[in-house]
């Protein structure tokens, strides 16, 4: 009954918002999200039904003992989430949009009630996505659409275990609960590279944690396989960036066919050295198996769930891994001014780069 209040109540909010677009979006979102939670069985009567397939209620066994672990030893507000499944129709729950104007690495922003703005539109429904990425295009933005395999409603509701989890490889579906679980410790509004950096430094330190005391060393060697393949890749995209960045600060001296030709070799660059990259790792990278095809959507979404990693491990270290003071640290650093914030974290970057 709680999360159905709550789901009138954002129905009640969102219905005074002007503009049928926007009552539209929003339509789509509370529908899908209110369909998720309603189709939820607990997780307990999915693995004792004799029906359920057994590797799926080992995943689930999986699942449960990594909700406890989150929540005694990283201490995380697990609350009720993940308590119950949904079968989904495909392996993703959303995707997202990212539309980027075409001379540009900053990202178009969407304003929501209650989370702020993000660099990011989520849609349940892929041929919404394509419409809205339609309207960006005829604008000359360059867009992405991506799969998301979970999303996190900041304690708002109890998020369930899904098909887009069980799916996964078991360290890769350990990492992504902690990773949701980590938005209800801190979100601050209009800051996406820090909410999802933050996230992002959770779920890696939380696997390796877990890994360790699973004792899987094949685990773990795949999770630092993953994390070099992304950290390299994010030298090449931070070094690219860099480039298109003084590019794009030329606009008014040089002619768009001129931009968009220099352009489109600085990415093209970047996609081979991506493929060269991937040569020497077994598993798909960050932007998946070559050849890929890349843009300043492309490139600026991952630089914001990526940005501040090192800083946040960093000061993990910093307190030993307690992750209880570390949240504190987190959340005093989420009240500093963007300035401030940035600042420290830059620090915090320099230091970790500094004790490799």
């Amino acid at each position: 009954m709680r999360q159905l209040s709550q789901i009138y109540l954002l129905l009640l909010l969102l219905t005074g918002l002007q503009g049928c677009s926007t009552i539209g979006y929003y339509g789509q979102a509370v529908g899908g999200h209110l369909s998720l939670m309603l189709r939820g069985q607990p997780v307990e009567s999915v693995a004792r039904d004799p029906q359920t397939d057994p590797e799926l209620k080992r995943k689930l066994s999986v699942a449960q003992s990594a909700r406890t672990f989150a929540n005694d030893v990283l201490q995380l507000p697990v609350g009720k989430a993940f308590t119950k499944y949904v079968e989904l129709d495909q392996p993703w729950v959303v995707v997202n949009l990212v539309a980027v104007p075409e001379f540009s690495l900053d990202p178009h922003q969407w304003c929501y009630p209650v989370v702020g703005c993000q660099a990011y539109r989520g849609y349940f429904n892929l041929e919404r996505a394509r419409k809205e990425q339609a309207r960006f295009n005829a604008q000359d933005y360059d867009t992405f659409i991506g799969a998301v395999t979970a999303y996190s409603t900041l304690g708002w509701f109890n998020d369930p275990l899904h098909t887009g989890f069980t799916s996964l490889p078991d360290d890769r579906m350990v990492a992504l609960m902690f990773h949701e679980l980590a938005h209800q410790v801190v979100y601050i509004k209009e800051d996406t590279a820090f909410n999802e950096s933050f996230a992002t430094a959770v779920e890696l330190e939380g696997l390796r944690i877990w890994l360790e005391q699973q004792a899987s060393e094949a685990g773990f060697d795949r999770a630092l396989q993953r994390l070099e393949h992304r950290n390299r890749t994010l030298d090449l995209v931070n070094g690219t960036s860099a480039q298109l960045r003084q590019l794009y600060q030329q606009q008014q001296v040089l002619a768009a066919d001129v931009l968009r030709g220099r352009k489109a070799t600085l990415l093209e660059e970047l996609a081979l050295a991506y493929a060269k990259l991937s040569e020497d790792y077994p598993e798909p990278g960050p932007f998946g198996t070559p050849p890929v095809r890349l843009n300043n959507a492309n490139l600026a979404l991952f630089q914001q769930y990526n940005q501040h990693v090192p800083a946040f491990r960093q000061l993990l270290r910093d307190h030993h891994y307690d992750f209880g003071r570390f949240y504190d640290s987190v959340k005093t650093l989420s009240r500093a001014t963007p300035e401030a914030r940035e600042q420290q974290l830059s620090a915090l970057s320099q230091r970790f780069v500094e004790h490799l």
